[in-house]
């Protein structure tokens, strides 16, 4: 843990890029720099880490540094046990990074990382109980209970992209077949516009003629696009996506009783275009309606400096995860 006032480095690692900056204890981000992720050789990933980290800490002094890392990271915030758009295999960060940076190193999943940065500064800053969802290619959680991020007795809870949704369904690439991410996600926001285009031309003419013709060159970006325009191929898809999403989140709501629920990641730059849909479904599907009080659901506020932010806010933090001033 560093002390109050301090400055910190949070590290946001993804399958594609690496983003690194440093936050004050307001959750600013005062700088930041990215890099390249060599996602197939683990060492390469280490340098470019430790290249950010140092490129910063050439103008500000730095007190430690968070990563947060897509994958399971273990219950001692040190090793990433596995990553599944990355070489890494228990493997242990902490003391590598630590060892060549010769400062405090924390490392988190990237999901809980976001959840903590927006229960802290975002869109649950008034909030002891909420659950964070990412949705982009995939789609991560995090959940922060009685102002505490909730990590299991291994590390690795809030893997929810990972609930069986439908049993034998789509194959996910973590192994198993009918995971959530499989049907409210990115790529599966994609996956509803192509098979329209491949089996309804028709209804998919918009979508089609955005893409310059060929259906295959439509894109999760073109998608929200022409929905934020008023396609009804392209709303269809928001629809589909809000359902499941929505779906799921009822399903958390019977376990997890959130006050709140932030919705977050690179899909959710659809703003209101996806957040009522989710809300519509959400309500419909809550165990016990209209006897019960109703979760929130809000958009997440920090947007791409969310990751880096949690990251570095646990660097400050880490010794017992809870939000500051919480009173529970």
């Amino acid at each position: 843990m560093t002390g109050e006032g301090e400055l910190t480095v949070g590290v946001d690692v993804g399958g594609t890029k690496i983003a690194a900056g440093v936050v004050d204890e307001a959750g600013k981000l005062l700088a930041s720099t990215r890099r390249e992720t060599p996602a197939t050789d683990t060492h390469l990933v280490l340098e470019a880490i430790g290249d950010a980290v140092r490129e910063l800490r050439s103008h500000h002094a730095i007190a430690g540094v968070g990563i947060g890392a897509a994958g399971f990271v273990d219950s001692g915030r040190a090793k990433v046990l596995f990553a599944p758009n990355l070489a890494w295999r228990d493997e242990d960060l902490r003391d590598e990074l630590s060892g060549r940076l010769d400062i405090p190193v924390v490392v988190e999943n990237d999901a809980n990382a976001v959840a903590w940065a927006e229960s802290r500064f975002g869109a649950g800053r008034d909030h002891d109980d909420l659950v964070a969802i990412t949705i982009g290619t995939g789609v991560g959680g995090g959940i922060i209970t009685n102002g505490r991020l909730l990590r299991g007795g291994f590390g690795v809870a809030a893997e929810i992209g990972h609930i069986t949704m439908v049993p034998y369904g789509r194959r996910c690439g973590c192994g198993l077949q009918g995971c959530w991410e499989q049907y409210g996600s990115g790529r599966a926001l994609l996956t509803e516009a192509l098979e329209i285009a491949r089996h309804s031309p028709a209804f998919a003419a918009g979508l089609i003629s955005a893409a310059g013709g060929d259906p295959n060159a439509i894109t999760g970006e073109l998608v929200t696009t022409c929905a934020q325009q008023g396609d009804v191929a392209a709303l269809h898809c928001y629809d589909e996506i809000g359902r499941w999403i929505g779906l799921g989140l009822a399903q958390l709501a019977a376990v997890l009783d959130p006050t709140l629920f932030v919705i977050g990641g690179g899909v959710s730059a659809a703003g209101e275009l996806l957040r009522s849909r989710v809300e519509e479904t959400f309500r419909a599907n809550l165990t016990g309606r209209g006897h019960r009080p109703v979760a929130e659901v809000r958009l997440a506020e920090l947007g791409w400096e969310s990751g880096m932010v949690g990251a570095a806010d646990l660097a400050r933090t880490s010794h017992d995860s809870a939000v500051p001033g919480s009173d529970r």
